[in-house]
C-alpha cells in the first residue's frame, strides 16, 4: 500500500450494502471524476505501478455440458474445437514451470466441465500440489463444487477459485440456461467456507446493457466477502456460438465494437470502487485493446492481467508485446510473490 493522505478516499472502506441504484449512478458518473475516484481508491489500497501477472492453462479442453452462448467449449455448438481428455500431470507441471519462468505469480488450471466430479479429484490434488511446490499461486475453474469438495482442494492446496456470475442476474438467462444463478453463488459459498480466495467475475459486450453491467457488479459488492480476484472479461466473439454470432452480425452492420472502450474503462473504475480491496483483472479481450485502452484500464483501477498468449481457447497478447508495454508505462510485476518465488527458484 502506498502513503495516502490522512484522510483516505471516499469509497477506500469495503462495503457490502450497495444498492443497485447506487452502482448506476457511479456508471453514470462524469467520466473524468469516475476515473481520479477510482484511481485514488486503488492506491489507497495498492502500489499503482504494480501488476499481477497470472497465467491460464486448459487442463481439459472441450466437450462442456453447458450451453454457455459465448463458449467455444460448449458441446451444443459447433465451433471446430475437439474435446480433450484431462491432462497428464507431469505436462501441466511443466507448464507451470515455464510459467513461473516466464514471469507468471499465479497459474489457474481451467477444465470444461459442469461440475467436478469426485472420481477426478485425486488427479487434481496431486497436480495442485505440484504446481504449488513450484512457488506459484494456484488456482482452478472446474465448474460447480459441493461443500466436500471445495474443502478437498483446500487441502490440496488450492489458493483460488474462480466462477464467474458471467452477468448481472436480469440478462442471465440470455447468457446459459443449464446452470442457474443461485447455483454459481452456491458455489462461491462453498468456497469461502472451506478457507479459499474467490475470484468472480464476468463478461461484458455481449448484448446486454449498462444496468446489466451494473447488475453484475452490485452482485459481486454484496456477497458477504469481495472477491479477492474480479476479472473483467472483454468477449471475444467465436463463431459457432450464439452469443459470438451476433456480435460478429453486428459488427459487420456497423463497424463496431462488442462494447465501446471508454464504456469498458467505466466499468472497470466501477469495480474498483465497489470492490476496492480486490485484485481487478483486465482479462479476456486484452489482445483486441490498443495500448492506450490498456493503460487507461490500469490508471482506472485494474492491477492484474493474464500472460502467456493464450487463455484457455482465446489469444492473448505475447509476452514482449506486454513487457513492452509494462516498460513504456513504468509497471511491474508484483514484488511480494514474485520474491517468495525467486526463492523457490533458487532453491531448484
Amino acid at each position: 500500500m502506498t502513503d495516502t493522505a490522512a484522510s483516505p478516499p471516499a469509497f477506500s472502506t469495503p462495503r457490502h450494502d450497495w444498492t443497485l441504484a447506487e452502482v448506476e449512478a457511479l456508471f453514470d458518473r462524469p467520466f473524468m471524476d469516475l476515473v481520479f475516484q477510482a484511481a485514488a481508491v486503488h492506491r489507497a489500497h495498492f502500489d499503482p505501478s504494480e501488476v499481477q501477472l497470472s497465467q491460464l492453462l486448459s487442463v481439459k479442453t472441450g466437450g462442456c455440458a453447458e450451453n454457455c452462448g459465448y463458449c467455444s467449449q460448449s458441446a451444443h455448438f459447433k465451433t471446430g474445437l475437439k474435446a480433450e481428455k484431462l491432462m497428464a500431470t507431469d505436462e501441466v507441471v511443466a507448464r507451470a514451470r515455464a510459467a513461473r519462468d516466464g514471469g507468471a505469480q499465479r497459474f489457474c488450471m481451467g477444465a470444461a466441465w459442469r461440475e467436478l466430479k469426485d472420481r477426478d479429484l485425486p488427479k487434481l490434488a496431486e497436480m495442485i500440489g505440484e504446481v504449488k511446490a513450484l512457488g506459484l499461486e494456484t488456482c482452478a475453474t472446474l465448474g460447480m463444487l459441493t461443500a466436500d469438495q471445495a474443502k478437498a482442494l483446500k487441502a490440496a492446496g488450492l489458493d483460488y477459485y474462480n466462477h464467474n456470475l458471467d452477468t448481472g442476474p436480469d440478462y442471465y438467462a440470455a447468457v446459459v440456461t443449464t446452470r442457474t444463478y443461485q447455483e454459481r453463488l452456491d458455489t462461491l459459498a462453498h468456497v469461502r467456507d472451506a478457507g479459499m480466495s474467490t475470484c468472480c467475475g464476468g463478461i461484458v459486450g455481449m448484448g446486454e446493457t449498462r444496468r446489466d453491467r451494473a447488475g453484475l457488479l452490485h452482485q459481486l459488492a454484496t456477497l458477504p466477502a469481495h472477491p479477492d480476484s474480479l476479472p473483467i472479461n472483454g468477449l471475444v466473439p467465436v463463431s459457432g456460438t450464439p452469443l459470438g454470432d451476433k456480435v460478429l452480425s453486428a459488427k459487420e452492420e456497423n463497424g463496431g465494437k462488442p462494447i465501446d472502450s471508454i464504456e469498458f474503462v467505466r466499468t472497470i473504475a466501477v469495480a474498483r470502487l465497489v470492490c476496492p480491496r480486490s485484485m481487478v483483472r483486465l482479462s479476456a479481450g486484452r489482445e483486441g485493446m490498443s495500448r492506450e485502452l490498456q493503460a487507461l484500464c490500469f490508471l482506472a483501477g485494474a492491477n492484474s492481467i493474464f500472460v502467456g498468449g493464450k487463455l484457455l481457447t482465446t489469444p492473448l497478447p505475447g509476452m514482449d508485446e506486454d513487457s513492452k508495454l509494462f516498460q513504456d508505462l513504468d509497471l511491474r510485476p508484483m514484488g511480494a510473490v514474485r520474491a517468495e518465488t525467486a526463492a523457490v527458484i533458487a532453491a531448484e
